[in-house]
């Protein structure tokens, strides 16, 4: 499992260099074309790892690589 976890975690690396480093989970999860389950499960990963920042926007999470986030 923690393959494919991996495997999607590139997937939507890809998906990130394709769309400006950031996206809506929803989007995310659809541009990807894997199991929403796990998709988060990649993104939980790829969070853990400090590779990407998940943020509340409105009603939807966003998600982008922690480059593309400025710090202040």
């Amino acid at each position: 499992m923690i393959t494919k976890i991996g495997l999607v975690a590139g997937d939507i690396w890809n998906y990130f260099d394709k769309h400006n480093g950031a996206g809506n989970l929803n989007d995310i999860i659809s541009g990807v074309g894997k199991e929403k389950d796990l998709v988060l499960m990649s993104i939980g990963w790829l969070a853990r790892e400090g590779h990407v920042v998940l943020t509340s926007g409105g009603s939807e999470y966003i998600v982008k690589l922690a480059n593309k986030v400025q710090r202040h």
